[in-house]
């Protein structure tokens, strides 16, 4: 039978909040002894287990990630979202999922953990700021909305590193990639092809990115560049360049336009960047023209067909008119790499497409192989381009048409 919280016993939330008060008024972090000598100071005498336990609560609490603290640990999870103090969910692979064990004692808890991530990243998060979108010193993108603007509660959500890097075999095995796409996708990084992949959120693009950047040869240098560290190739030559927030001052800012340039001068054999979604598309669209073979890039869109519409409109905003977008985009032959998500959850391969210039000069997405939910592979009108352009690097498969 169990022992019920007791004044004087981890869980007590008078004893919580007089020990909190005490290590919130000294320097360092909530360590056992602290906490001991905390509980001491209290008049309260608890076993070496209970102070341990107790260290953890409040060392989680002043420290760390507070209730998040065990959802951080497992490694499935990509995704952790707080919708006010009594709604956590999770993405772990099968879509969100509510874990109704979790939950903060009110709207203040939301508020510290969010306050104190931010105080983390070298941000401010108050009334005068009340949104925030940053990087953690672990890799985790971190972004945080307060009440009122959030009328249901303080609003934080967590995109987690990989803890690892899948392979293509693995993909495959996960039926995420259909065998004779990863063929093709393998063919596409062999011949030096730039590749685009695009999907909506959460529909594995960075995952499929990491992947097939782990098999481009070891004799050549890899640079990315991303806002945060989620690109992990496993590939023995990689630099990473890392964009960096302004400070309070709105100063010292570097965006990702800033670091293409400077990855151009750095001897690229192959120019990465994380996700494509500003005037960087500009610097990218140049040194795909000029000389850059292979380069790769994430985006968002909801089809493949949107593909040449979502950079003309990136384009068009960084002061390139429609005709030179268009005329670029052509020049670079990209192929393009289209992922969907299945409202379980499901994450597959769903259509690989050439670009090309219809009567009026305008770049479409071309279908070149779809495949259906079984992983099935349907010939497109791109077909035979995409048969030539890895002729050598891939022997296609006898398919009907």
């Amino acid at each position: 039978m169990s022992q019920p919280d007791l004044p004087g016993r981890p869980g007590d939330p008078q004893l919580l909040e007089r020990v909190r008060a005490r290590l919130l008024g000294q320097a360092g972090p909530a360590t056992p002894s602290r906490v001991a000598a905390a509980v001491r100071a209290e008049g309260e005498i608890l076993g070496d287990a209970e102070v341990l336990a107790l260290s953890r609560e409040l060392g989680a609490e002043l420290t760390g990630a507070g209730p998040l603290e065990p959802l951080l640990g497992r490694p499935e999870i990509t995704d952790i979202l707080v919708n006010g103090p009594h709604e956590v969910w999770i993405e772990a692979g099968r879509g969100l999922e509510r874990v109704p064990e979790v939950s903060f004692p009110d709207d203040d808890a939301v508020r510290s953990l969010a306050q104190r991530l931010a105080a983390q990243a070298g941000r401010r998060l108050d009334a005068a700021a009340p949104w925030i979108d940053a990087r953690l010193t672990s890799g985790a993108r971190f972004h945080a909305v307060l009440a009122p603007l959030s009328p249901g509660g303080t609003c934080l959500s967590l995109r987690l590193p990989r803890r690892r890097v899948f392979t293509l075999a693995e993909l495959v095995a996960a039926h995420g990639l259909p065998p004779e796409g990863a063929e093709i996708l393998r063919g596409i990084v062999a011949a030096r092809l730039p590749f685009l992949i695009c999907g909506g959120t959460g529909s594995g693009k960075t995952t499929l990115l990491s992947a097939l950047l782990s098999v481009v040869a070891p004799s050549e240098r890899l640079i990315l560049v991303e806002d945060a560290p989620e690109l992990r190739p496993d590939h023995p030559h990689v630099v990473q360049l890392q964009t960096r927030p302004a400070n309070i001052e709105d100063r010292g800012g570097v965006e990702i336009h800033h670091l293409v340039r400077q990855a151009l001068r750095m001897r690229p054999d192959r120019l990465v960047v994380g996700e494509v979604r500003g005037p960087e598309v500009t610097s990218l669209l140049n040194a795909l023209n000029t000389g850059h073979e292979g380069g790769a890039c994430t985006l968002h869109a909801n089809t493949a067909a949107d593909v040449p519409a979502r950079l003309e409109a990136l384009g068009c905003a960084a002061g390139l008119s429609r005709a030179a977008v268009h005329s670029q985009l052509a020049a670079t032959r990209v192929v393009v790499a289209h992922l969907t998500r299945s409202d379980t959850g499901t994450r597959r391969l769903a259509e690989i497409c050439c670009l090309a210039r219809d009567p009026t000069g305008v770049v479409q997405s071309v279908p070149a192989a779809t495949f259906n939910p079984t992983g099935a592979l349907t010939p497109g009108p791109a077909w035979p381009e995409l048969c030539r352009r890895l002729q050598g690097h891939w022997t296609p498969v006898e398919v009907p048409r």
